[in-house]
């Protein structure tokens, strides 16, 4: 590190000389893994080259459509490239998808019917769907519980791995299974996010036993992480959120439902009406930053999981449990950290706040947020509301104190967030 970036670091920030020579440890630490990285970055650099050129996207295609939207070609070539991307028979892809939880609840209320079962077989899914099931004390008004939809659910095992045993008897003794849910990154919980390997065994698995039930994974925070996504090997759904990994930091909002083109289509029914799905939608001028964001995604992804894994290393080497460790494999852009302390845990909260280029001087605060049972702290100084594709870190305010930080839209804010964040802490 140069010594006018030091001298600036400590001077505005207070950052110490002690922060600063772990720092230099850390990334000394982590920087060889970070050619299979770039590896896995080019390739699907490619793959998004590749889909845009065969669908011959062009300025045209930058449409700013109105009221019913028919004919947005923009909108529809869209969904062609996404589908090439996932290697998949379709695709929709909005921004009338107001996060990633609708995305995933339109899916579901599209694919299943009174009287079919879902199963969970990562255990409870993340915390926002607990509502969309039904399975939060109580049935919600409109919760798939509220229409018929039964529930079921397989936790992972000890070291965090499918229990591919119990999956299969259940699968085997309740014929009434109709959608097998994976969540493939770690949510709230303390684990490694599912692998595609650990995710190809769940659906190999489920269809040995019965090769119509759906496979649906919930996508978010895995996108471009692996050269491979979870369409290429078997999934029949996925979905996830724009304005995370495959939104690239540029895409202000939306969504994008992939996989077969009967559970697509069905999905699409319950984002609009049934009889119309996805041939309606205006799309409000954003074809051009939702093209561009996708374009980005394979490098500002890579950045951001840059950033995952130093800051990983820099606060195991502070003295703090964190999963995944630098040197573990990943799939998703999430870096835990266990603090059980709740006061540390807000005050790194709020270091990420403070190294955020807007809102930097806001103090972020747990509250009762919508969609979760516990208080929530987020700390989220982005160019776009929420966006965890930039640099944030949130967590529940519940034991063991969790914090959960994600994002980066560059290595170096993501080095120069976590720094900040440590140092609030030991000071």
């Amino acid at each position: 590190m140069i010594k006018q970036m030091k001298e600036q670091l400590t001077n505005k920030y207070g950052i110490n000389d002690a922060v600063l020579k772990l720092y230099d440890k850390a990334l000394n630490d982590v920087e060889g893994r970070f050619k299979a990285l770039d590896e896995i970055r080019e390739f699907n650099q490619l793959k998004v080259l590749n889909a845009m050129q065969e669908e011959r996207i062009s300025e045209s295609h930058f449409t700013n459509s109105s009221g019913y939207g028919y004919g947005d070609m923009g909108r529809d070539s869209l969904d062609k490239v996404y589908a090439r991307i996932f290697n998949c028979e379709s695709a929709i892809v909005r921004p009338h998808f107001v996060n990633g939880t609708h995305a995933l609840g339109s899916a579901l209320f599209g694919n299943l019917r009174p009287n079919d079962t879902m199963v969970c077989v990562c255990g409870k899914p993340y915390d926002t769907l607990h509502s969309v099931i039904g399975i939060d004390g109580g049935e919600r008004i409109g919760s798939l519980r509220e229409f018929g939809v039964h529930y079921n659910q397989v936790e992972l095992k000890e070291n965090g791995k499918p229990d591919l045993e119990t999956i299969k008897k259940v699968l085997e003794e309740d014929e009434t299974i109709k959608l097998v849910h994976i969540q493939r990154s770690t949510g709230y919980g303390w684990r490694n996010s599912l692998s595609i390997s650990d995710i190809k065994e769940i659906i190999d698995c489920t269809k040995s036993v019965r090769k119509n039930i759906i496979c649906f994974v919930d996508n978010c925070y895995g996108e471009f992480i692996d050269i491979l996504e979870p369409t290429d090997i078997g999934a029949d759904l996925v979905a996830g959120s724009l304005i995370k990994n495959i939104g690239g930091g540029i895409t202000p909002t939306g969504g994008y439902i992939a996989g077969t083109k009967e559970c697509v289509e069905q999905a699409s029914y319950r984002l609009t009406v049934p009889g119309i799905g996805g041939e309606c939608g205006s799309t409000f001028g954003v074809m051009r930053s939702m093209y561009q964001g996708l374009f980005l995604a394979p490098h500002v992804a890579m950045e951001a999981l840059k950033g995952a894994i130093l800051c990983s290393r820099i606060m195991e080497l502070a003295g703090f449990e964190v999963l995944p460790k630098y040197d573990e494999d990943r799939s998703d852009i999430i870096q835990a950290i266990k603090f059980n302390d709740k006061e540390k845990l807000i005050q790194f909260c709020k270091g990420i706040q403070m190294g955020s280029p807007i809102d930097s001087f806001a103090s972020c605060e747990p509250w009762d947020m919508p969609g979760y049972a516990d208080q929530v702290i987020m700390a989220a100084g982005a160019f776009i509301q929420g966006s965890s594709i930039e640099l944030s870190a949130d967590a529940p305010i519940r034991e063991p104190y969790i914090a959960y930080l994600q994002g980066g839209l560059t290595f170096d804010h993501a080095k120069i967030g976590t720094l900040i964040a440590l140092s609030k802490i030991l000071n």
